[in-house]
């Protein structure tokens, strides 16, 4: 069990992963009738020699891949200049995915696009531009783009090795219909005080509650669903901290392990939190949308959790 990080790590962390924005190559890439678009995060330093992880991060409903980095902190940036990797920012039609939530009123799920699809022909175009390592693709989403990570880890688990979740749930469309083609990791983060994708699952709402647009399903069951499909034996690790009182949040961790083909479950419980990115930037009022934890950097969590599990061989490509 990977261990949570220690106060003083986090803030050289999450001190590392804010300040000026870094190079970046937009790119088009017309699929399924749309021209769909991309930012490209590139080194400078890669070797032509040696294969990296590619991040695809995907914005939640009504955002954009270019606020994504924002509310990461450039993190995963500052990662990949350090340890080597490349970070795409993909962008949703009409500021939205697809994540077969049944929302009528967003073009991506009313024409019924294809994300899933989408994004792994980007993952192919990008792997056939640049040194991508086929066994350490991932994607990591926010809310509307928390659940298309699920639905890529339903649909595409023989492209991406790996995906996490923050502030989201599984849809009850895609819970109803799920059937990855292998074990796939998992982690998941999220605050029992979200004010939009609820803890207890059912109508995601606007703020205040005002609009809903389609259900989903509790995140603890999300969380067995997935404990399921592993194959996850055995209780878990549970390990709790609260070194920074003042944020109002207490991080409650469950890790397990002995799951099928070196897979494993991680939830991250953020007691108090919100629809938030922990350690991320801001982007709405917190009275809109709840308390922002900073007990954990978020996009640090993310990216270990991903290092420790590559696509096995064995399945790659088997979608």
């Amino acid at each position: 069990m990977r261990p949570l990080s220690f106060l003083p790590l986090l803030l050289l962390c999450a001190a590392a992963c804010s300040g000026k924005e870094g190079p970046l190559r937009s790119f088009e890439l017309k699929y399924g009738g749309y021209t769909r678009t991309y930012l490209l995060y590139v080194p400078a330093n890669l070797a032509k020699d040696k294969k990296y992880p590619l991040m695809v991060i995907l914005h939640g409903g009504g955002g954009t891949g270019k606020g994504m980095r924002k509310i990461t902190g450039y993190c995963f940036e500052r990662r990949s200049e350090k340890y080597g990797g490349l970070v795409a920012y993909p962008q949703g039609v009409d500021k939205n995915w697809n994540d077969h939530r049944g929302d009528k009123s967003r073009t991506a799920q009313r024409e019924n696009i294809d994300d899933a699809a989408f994004l792994s022909a980007m993952a192919d175009e990008i792997s056939a531009k640049y040194p991508v390592d086929p066994s350490r693709v991932y994607a990591a989403g926010m809310s509307n783009g928390a659940m298309l990570s699920y639905t890529l880890a339903c649909r595409s688990a023989g492209k991406f090795a790996a995906i996490a979740a923050v502030a989201g749930s599984m849809p009850e469309n895609l819970a109803a219909s799920c059937k990855p083609s292998r074990p796939v990791p998992v982690l998941m983060i999220n605050g029992t005080k979200d004010k939009l994708v609820h803890w207890e699952g059912g109508e995601v709402t606007g703020p205040f509650g005002r609009r809903k647009f389609g259900r989903v399903i509790p995140v603890e069951k999300t969380r067995d669903f997935w404990l399921k499909n592993d194959s996850c034996a055995g209780l878990p690790v549970v390990t709790t901290r609260d070194e920074v009182p003042d944020d109002g949040t207490i991080i409650e961790r469950e890790t397990y392990s002995g799951c099928a083909e070196g897979s494993a479950v991680d939830l991250i419980k953020v007691v108090g939190g919100g629809h938030t990115w922990p350690g991320g930037a801001p982007y709405l009022p917190e009275f809109v949308i709840g308390k922002n934890s900073e007990e954990i950097a978020a996009s640090d969590e993310i990216w270990d959790f991903f290092m420790e599990h590559p696509m096995p061989a064995e399945r790659r490509g088997r979608f």
